[in-house]
C-alpha cells in the first residue's frame, strides 16, 4: 500500500509499505476512505513531538470500511462503515473505566501516527477496534464524521465541557482555527448569551460568524480586552477558550476571563507561558487543560446524524488520497490558502 511517512523534522513522503496486518485478537484493518490532517501532524514535521521516530506513518483521523478483524473483536465486522477515533481505547485500565481514554494505561491513547502507523495510507490497524472504532450511521456523509475523529470532540470536551459553559453564559474563544471553530460549533448547543471569536485572520473570522459567533474581535486590529470589558459591563467572560498553543493567547485569556471565570486551555503549547498567579489568586479564577478522550463521540455522531451540527461545513479543501504533498502544502499555509480542513478521499 502507499502512506504518508515521516523521516525526520521537515522531511516527509507517499511511500510504497507493507500492507498491516491483524497483530492482536481485538485488532481490525480498516480501508482508508477519507483522511485530513491535523495541526498537530504540523508540529511533528516541526519536530516538537519526539516520540515520532523516522518510518512513522502520520495520521490520527480517518473514515473508512473494515476489511479484516480479529478474533476477540465483537461489534464489528467485515463490510461496515466506520469513524477512527484519534484516541484509542484498552477500555479495561482505571482511566478508560473513568472515560479518561486520552490517559489509557492498557496500549492505547493517543497513539495512531504517534507511537503506532497512523491514518495517512490506505489501510490502518485499529488496536482495542470495539472502543476505538465508531459504526456511522446511514445518511451522514464522510465529510461530517471525518470531523468526529479529533476536532469536533476536542472543542466540546476541552472547550466547552472543561470550561463548564452554561446557558446565558459569555464565551470568548481566542484563536478559530479548526478546533477554536469546532469550540464555537459546539458552545452553541449551551445557548450563550454571547459567542466571541477572537483571531487575527479576517478569513476565519468571517467562518466564526457563519458558524456560530455573534462577536468576532480582530486581535491584529483592536484590543479584545477593551472590547470584551465593554460587552460585559467591565467584568470579563464566564469562559474563555485558548485555542492556539502559544503563551501570549494563554495570558490573554486569562485577562478576559472575569472574577469567578474559567479558562480552558485547548491548544498544544511548546513553549512555557507564565502564569500570572498574583493576579490570579484573588479572582477565584479556575483554569483547565487536557487531552481529548473523545467520551463525547457517541453523542456527537447522534447531533450529526439527527441534524443538529453540521461539521462537514468546516471542509475548505479536497484532494484524492494519493496528493498528500499538495494537501499539506495548503494545509500549512492558512493564510494564503484559506484553508480549514482538508479532505483527502480514495
Amino acid at each position: 500500500m502507499r502512506a504518508l511517512v515521516y523521516h525526520g523534522p521537515g522531511r516527509k513522503s507517499w511511500d510504497e509499505v507493507p500492507d498491516p496486518v491483524v497483530r492482536d485478537d481485538t485488532d481490525a484493518i480498516v480501508q482508508v476512505d477519507a483522511v485530513t490532517i491535523c495541526g498537530t501532524d504540523l508540529h511533528i514535521l516541526a519536530g516538537d513531538v519526539p516520540a515520532v521516530t523516522d518510518g512513522r506513518i502520520l495520521g490520527h483521523e480517518a473514515v473508512g470500511t473494515v476489511v479484516d478483524v480479529g478474533s476477540g473483536v465483537k461489534t464489528l465486522r467485515p463490510g461496515q462503515r466506520v469513524l477512527v477515533s484519534c484516541i484509542t481505547a484498552c477500555g479495561r485500565c482505571r482511566y478508560c473505566r473513568q472515560a479518561r481514554y486520552g490517559q489509557c494505561l492498557g496500549g492505547g491513547g493517543w497513539i495512531l501516527g504517534h507511537r503506532i502507523d497512523g491514518t495517512q495510507a490506505e489501510y490502518v490497524r485499529v488496536p482495542f477496534a470495539d472502543n476505538s472504532a465508531y459504526v456511522i450511521p446511514d445518511g451522514v456523509s464522510d465529510e461530517q464524521i471525518l470531523m468526529l475523529a479529533d476536532i469536533l470532540p476536542t472543542g466540546y470536551e476541552v472547550g466547552v465541557l472543561n470550561g463548564g459553559l452554561r446557558p446565558a453564559d459569555t464565551v470568548a474563544i481566542v484563536g478559530v482555527g479548526p478546533i477554536g471553530l469546532a469550540t464555537v460549533m459546539t458552545a452553541r448547543l449551551f445557548t450563550p448569551s454571547h459567542v466571541i471569536a477572537i483571531d487575527v485572520a479576517p478569513s476565519r473570522l468571517d467562518a466564526a460568524k457563519q458558524l456560530g459567533a455573534d462577536v468576532t474581535v480582530n486581535s491584529g486590529q483592536e484590543d479584545p480586552v477593551a472590547r470584551i470589558r465593554s460587552l460585559t459591563d467591565g467584568l470579563g467572560v464566564d469562559v474563555a477558550v485558548e485555542a492556539v498553543g502559544l503563551p501570549e493567547t494563554f495570558e490573554l485569556c486569562t485577562r478576559l476571563v472575569r472574577p469567578g471565570g474559567r479558562v480552558a486551555n485547548v491548544g498544544v503549547h511548546g513553549k512555557p507561558a507564565t502564569l500570572h498567579l498574583e493576579d490570579l489568586w484573588i479572582r477565584d479564577v479556575t483554569i483547565t487543560t487536557g487531552l481529548v478522550d473523545t467520551y463525547s463521540t457517541p453523542a456527537l455522531l447522534d447531533l450529526v446524524a439527527t441534524g443538529h451540527l453540521d461539521p462537514g461545513r468546516l471542509v475548505t479543501h479536497r484532494f484524492a488520497l494519493g496528493e498528500f504533498l499538495d494537501a499539506y502544502d495548503v494545509f500549512a499555509r492558512p493564510g494564503e490558502t484559506g484553508a480549514l480542513k482538508v479532505v483527502l478521499t480514495r
